[in-house]
C-alpha cells in the first residue's frame, strides 16, 4: 500500500483494476496502446481523486480545473478515470473501445465524450493548447475579477496536462512552452511521463537532451520524480510534486516523472511492443496475476472498489457547493460583470456590437489587411472578450487593438505590458499560435484571433485542422495573400494555399474582394462561431462603388452577383484582389459588345450552404461559360465552372518583382483574360 496519507487499500485496488482494464480493452478490440495507460493508471487516478478540482456531475462547471491528456494515444488513461469518477462512461463503453459508434474512440474527441476537454492525438498539440487555456484563464480573470488577490478569485484554476516523450519531441510543444515561460503561466501544470519508449524503441535513438534543463531555461519550475526501485511510479514522491505544483504561483510547472511502460506485465513492461499493440491473452493473464487479480476475469470492477472511487463525486459536490456560495456573493457585488459573464457563457453578442464597424467609401484604394485592422478595432470597442495578436507581424497583419496593452505578466518590464492586455505577442511561432488560439476557444468565454502571412499557414496547419475537427470558433488572420506581395518573392507568395485550406472540412476560408467585404466577413465570422481563416491583401485594392455594384451584405452568402449585365453570355467568378480585375475585364468586354456577369465569391464554404435556388440564381446552368479568376492553383474550381469553364489560375511559383508586374507577366491582366474569353466564345 502507498504511504500517502489518506490512501487506502481500496485506492491500491482501484489502480490495479485500472491497469487491468487498459490491458483488457486493447486485447478485446485487438489494437490500441495499452502500455502507457497501464503505467499511467496511478498517476491519473491520483490526479482525479486528490488534486483535480472537478465535479463529475457537471463537466462544464465554470470553476473546474482543466485536464488534457496530450498523449492522446493513451486515451484509456482518461476514459478509465472518467468511468471511475462517474462522468457517465461505464464498463460497456470500455468494452466497446475503438469500435463504431462508441463513446471511447481511439483518441479522445472533444464534443463526443463527456469530460474530454480537447481532441488529442497529434502529439504536442495538447501541451500547446493547454498554454492557450492558461492564457485564457488569466484574461478571463481580468474581465471578471481583476482586483482579487492572487489565488483568491473564483476564476482562478489550474490547467493540468499529462504528456509523453513524443509530445516534447514535437516542435509545437517547444514553441508554446517557451511562450508559457515568458508569460509566467503559473496555473499550468504538466506531468511528463518519461518512460523512454516510443514506437521505434528506446527514445535515446533520437532524444537525448536534458528536458529538465530545457524547461528550466524556458523559465519553468521543474520537479524531477524518480521511479521506485521496482520500476513502478513512486506515487508518494509524485503526490508531493503535484502538491508543490499546485502551490506554485510564479512559474508554470513541469513534473518529470520516470515510469516503466506496461508495468507490471512480466514480459511486456519496458518494451516498444507494449506501446501500440495488444499484449496477448497469456501476458494479460500474467499481468493480472502480478497485480493480485483473478487472471480469468475480464473487465472486472468490484462494486466496493467502484463505490470508493466514485466518492470523488462527493468531493466534487462539496467543492462545487462552496464555489457556488462564493459565486452568488460575487454576482451580488459585481452586477455588471455578472451580466457580462452571463452573455459570455451563452456566446451571445450584445445589441449594437457592430455599430461602429466602418463603411468604406469608394474613391480611395484600401488594402484588405488595413480594412481588417480597422474592423478589428471597431469590434474590440464593443466586445471586451475579443482579443488577439500576431506571430511577430502585427504591423503587417494589422492585428493590434489600439491601447489594448500587451498581454504579459505583471512583472514584465516591457512598455505597455499588462497581465490582462488584449494584444498577444506570440513571437515567431505560427504553429504554437494556432494551438494557443484553440486553447483560448476551448476555454470557453472569449474570442481570439491570430495573424501571420498566408504562406505560413503551412506552419500551423496541424492546429488549423484540429480547430475545424473540434468545430470551435478559432479565427486565423492570413495576410499577404498572393503574388501581390511582390518583391519578397516565391517563398512568401502563396500559390497552393487557398486550395489546401479549402480542403480542410469544417474550415471557412474567406477571401474578401474589398474593404466592405472585409467588414461583412468579420461580422459573419463572429456570428457564425466556427473555425475560420480570413485571407487579406498586402496591396491596396479599389473600394467598390456600391451604387453601381450590389451591396456588400451579399458577402454572407459566400458568393453573390456583384455587377450584372443584360443577357450575360459568361460569368466571371473571382475572389480577393482579383474581383476588381474581373470588373475591369467586364468593362473591356462590354466595349466589345460582350455582356458578362461578375460574381464575387469570398467564401466557397458559405456559398455551398445556400439553397439550390440561390445557387442557380447566381450561377445558372443556362450561362455555359463560367470563368474563375484567382491567383492560385485551379484545384477546386472545376465544380463551379464545369468542364466548359475557364480557370484563370497560377500553376507555378511566383517571382521577385513588383506585384503589378507579376500579375501582368502571369496572365492576370485585362488583355490576357479578355483574349481567352473571346476565344472561348
Amino acid at each position: 500500500m502507498s504511504s500517502l496519507v489518506g490512501w487506502s487499500e481500496l485506492d491500491d485496488r482501484a489502480v490495479a483494476y485500472a491497469r487491468a482494464l487498459a490491458a483488457d480493452a486493447v486485447q478485446k478490440v485487438g489494437n490500441g496502446h495499452p502500455g502507457t495507460a497501464m503505467s499511467l493508471a496511478p498517476v491519473a487516478y491520483n490526479l482525479f481523486q486528490r488534486h483535480l478540482v472537478h465535479d463529475p456531475s457537471d463537466a462544464q462547471w465554470l470553476g473546474r480545473d482543466r485536464f488534457i491528456l496530450s498523449c492522446g494515444h493513451s486515451s484509456l488513461t482518461l476514459y478509465i478515470q472518467l468511468y471511475l469518477s462517474g462522468y457517465g462512461l461505464e464498463l460497456k463503453d470500455l468494452q466497446e473501445f475503438r469500435t463504431w459508434g462508441s463513446l471511447t474512440p481511439g483518441h479522445p474527441e472533444y464534443g463526443h465524450t463527456v469530460g474530454v476537454e480537447m481532441t488529442t492525438g497529434p502529439l504536442g498539440q495538447g501541451v500547446a493548447t493547454a498554454v492557450g487555456m492558461a492564457m485564457a484563464s488569466r484574461y478571463e480573470r481580468g474581465l471578471l475579477d481583476p482586483d482579487a488577490p492572487s489565488g483568491a478569485s473564483l476564476f482562478d484554476h489550474n490547467i493540468w496536462v499529462i504528456c509523453s516523450d513524443g509530445d516534447l519531441q514535437e516542435g509545437v510543444s517547444a514553441e508554446a512552452s517557451s511562450l508559457a515561460g515568458t508569460q509566467q503561466l503559473s496555473n499550468l501544470k504538466i506531468i511528463y511521463d518519461d518512460n523512454r519508449i516510443s514506437i521505434e524503441g528506446d527514445t535515446h535513438n533520437s532524444f537525448t537532451e536534458d528536458v529538465s534543463a530545457r524547461y528550466r531555461a524556458y523559465g519553468w519550475h521543474v520537479i524531477d520524480v524518480a521511479a521506485s526501485k521496482d520500476g513502478n511510479v513512486d506515487l508518494a514522491a509524485l503526490d508531493a510534486a503535484m502538491t508543490a505544483a499546485g502551490k506554485e504561483t510564479k512559474q508554470p510547472t513541469l513534473i518529470r516523472m520516470k515510469s516503466v511502460i506496461a508495468w507490471p506485465a512480466p514480459k511486456a513492461q519496458g518494451t516498444a511492443g507494449s506501446h501500440g499493440s495488444a499484449l496477448g491473452d497469456e501476458e494479460v493473464a500474467a499481468t493480472k496475476t502480478a497485480l493480485g487479480l483473478n487472471p480469468e476475469e475480464k473487465f472486472a470492477m468490484p462494486q466496493a472498489v467502484l463505490d470508493h472511487a466514485r466518492l470523488v463525486k462527493s468531493r466534487g459536490a462539496q467543492l462545487r457547493s462552496a464555489w457556488d456560495l462564493k459565486f452568488s456573493a460575487w454576482e451580488k457585488n459585481n452586477p455588471e460583470k455578472a451580466v457580462l459573464l452571463s452573455r459570455l457563457r451563452t456566446k451571445s453578442l450584445p445589441a449594437g456590437w457592430d455599430a461602429d464597424i466602418p463603411i468604406f467609401a469608394p474613391g480611395k484604394d484600401v488594402a484588405t489587411r488595413a480594412a481588417s485592422g480597422q474592423v478589428i478595432n471597431a469590434i474590440a470597442a464593443h466586445l471586451p472578450e475579443f482579443w488577439g495578436g500576431s506571430a511577430d507581424l502585427a504591423g503587417s497583419n494589422n492585428t493590434s487593438i489600439e491601447n489594448g496593452g500587451s498581454f504579459l505578466p505583471a512583472t514584465s518590464e516591457i512598455k505597455g505590458a499588462h497581465p490582462y492586455g488584449r494584444i498577444i505577442h506570440f513571437g515567431i511561432r505560427e504553429h504554437a499560435m494556432g494551438s494557443i488560439l484553440n486553447g483560448i476557444a476551448l476555454h470557453g468565454l472569449t474570442r481570439a484571433f491570430g495573424g501571420t502571412f498566408a504562406v505560413f499557414s503551412d506552419y500551423m496547419r496541424g492546429a488549423v485542422r484540429l480547430a475545424a475537427l473540434m468545430n470551435i470558433p478559432t479565427t486565423f488572420v492570413w495576410t499577404h495573400d498572393s503574388i501581390g506581395v511582390g518583391e519578397d518573392g516565391p517563398t512568401h507568395q502563396p500559390i497552393e494555399h487557398f486550395a489546401a485550406l479549402r480542403a480542410i472540412p469544417g474550415l471557412d476560408v474567406i477571401r474578401p474582394g474589398d474593404a466592405n467585404e472585409v467588414a461583412e466577413s468579420w461580422k459573419k465570422i463572429l456570428v457564425r462561431g466556427r473555425a475560420a481563416g480570413i485571407l487579406l491583401s498586402r496591396q491596396n485594392l479599389p473600394v467598390f462603388d456600391r451604387t453601381e455594384c450590389a451591396p456588400a451584405t451579399g458577402t454572407s452568402q459566400g458568393a453573390y452577383i456583384l455587377k450584372d449585365s443584360t443577357n450575360p453570355v459568361a460569368i466571371l467568378i473571382a475572389t480577393g484582389s482579383e474581383v476588381s480585375l474581373a470588373l475591369e475585364v467586364q468593362r473591356a468586354l462590354a466595349e466589345n459588345g460582350i455582356p458578362v456577369r461578375v460574381v464575387s465569391a469570398p467564401c466557397l464554404e458559405w456559398f455551398a450552404e445556400q439553397d439550390q435556388n440561390y445557387k442557380n440564381l447566381v450561377l445558372p446552368a443556362s450561362i455555359k461559360l463560367k470563368v474563375s479568376i484567382e491567383v492560385g492553383i485551379a484545384q477546386g474550381w472545376r465544380e463551379l465552372i464545369g468542364d466548359a469553364g475557364i480557370a484563370i489560375s497560377l500553376e507555378h511559383y511566383g517571382a521577385s518583382a513588383d506585384g503589378k508586374r507579376l500579375f501582368k507577366e502571369f496572365g492576370f491582366s485585362v488583355d490576357a483574360i479578355v483574349t481567352r474569353i473571346k476565344a472561348a466564345l
